[in-house]
């Protein structure tokens, strides 16, 4: 398919699809943790990301092989997507899918943040200016928001990790010769690295198995099939057609599909402070990622 020089409805729908996708993923994880250990689901779900991912490789003809010159950049990569998920899945074990994915989303604050700082040529305009001021405000007020009793200090401040482990991979992407490797080839390096990594230390975070039920066994295949292997595959693929910025502007949703999600599906409580900090945060992103 051609590459577009402005979204169109196909593209438009796709995202929308996209961010619904992320977004009930975090409450399937948080569901899926009843039957495994956060951090050994995480492990698990990088094994089965990979083995999928290895078998659409090989049918579609794209090579398992890293270049030498993207070593380092692939390692780093895979080490923060352990990190990212090992604090992400301990998150949601803790404290709430909408508080999780509030201040999880805020990833493009930090990376914009980052790049003003690291990239010359992305340095940021009043109006990105204004959007990062709006998004770090919502962030805030999410962490010092105590009134719901399902919420958890520590569970929000590794979802604020998580974040920052998540800005690092895309900055990582941008400023290492990984940037001129197939994203089969980038997402392949971060589940076959953080999978050991996950699986080696998860029973330093307590039992790998909890009260396994069907419902767990398909939440993980869920993970597997949907998110870590397919649904990575139809972001980098969705980049590959239309611009960047038009992509990026709809991250945005994720958090707002999330909350509502958290609250139809688990019942989790949102007062007022959680829907301010989730309209703060989604009006930062959309500016950042505004032309």
């Amino acid at each position: 398919m051609e590459r577009k020089k402005h979204m169109d409805t196909l593209g438009a729908v796709a995202l929308i699809v996209f961010a619904l996708n992320l977004a009930f993923n975090q409450v399937v994880v948080k569901v899926t943790n009843g039957g495994f250990g956060p951090v050994f689901l995480a492990g698990l779900r990088s094994v089965g990301g990979a083995v999928v991912l290895m078998i659409w490789m090989k049918a579609s003809g794209v090579s398992f092989a890293l270049p030498r010159s993207s070593y380092w950049g692939g390692i780093v990569s895979g080490l923060l997507f352990a990190v990212e998920f090992m604090c992400l899945f301990i998150a949601l074990d803790l404290t709430t899918v909408g508080r999780v994915s509030i201040i999880f989303y805020s990833m493009p604050v930090w990376l914009a943040l980052a790049a003003h700082v690291l990239l010359p040529s992305e340095r940021l305009s009043v109006v990105r200016m204004i959007g990062l001021v709006l998004a770090m405000g919502g962030v805030v007020l999410a962490l010092v928001d105590r009134s719901n009793g399902q919420a958890s200090l520590v569970g929000d401040l590794l979802a604020l990790f998580a974040a920052f482990c998540w800005a690092g991979i895309a900055l990582c992407v941008r400023v290492t010769p990984l940037a001129r490797v197939p994203p089969e080839q980038q997402l392949l390096w971060q589940l076959v690295i953080s999978a050991p990594l996950l699986l080696l230390v998860a029973p330093l975070f307590g039992d790998l198995l909890r009260d396994v039920q069907p419902i767990h066994l398909w939440g993980l295949g869920f993970q597997i099939i949907a998110v870590a292997s397919f649904g990575f595959l139809a972001w980098f693929w969705l980049m590959s057609i239309y611009p960047a910025s038009s992509v990026a502007s709809f991250s945005f949703l994720s958090p707002v599909f999330a909350v509502i999600l958290g609250w139809f599906i688990l019942g989790e409580h949102v007062g007022w402070t959680i829907w301010a900090a989730l309209g703060l945060v989604a009006a930062g992103i959309f500016l950042i990622n505004r032309k």
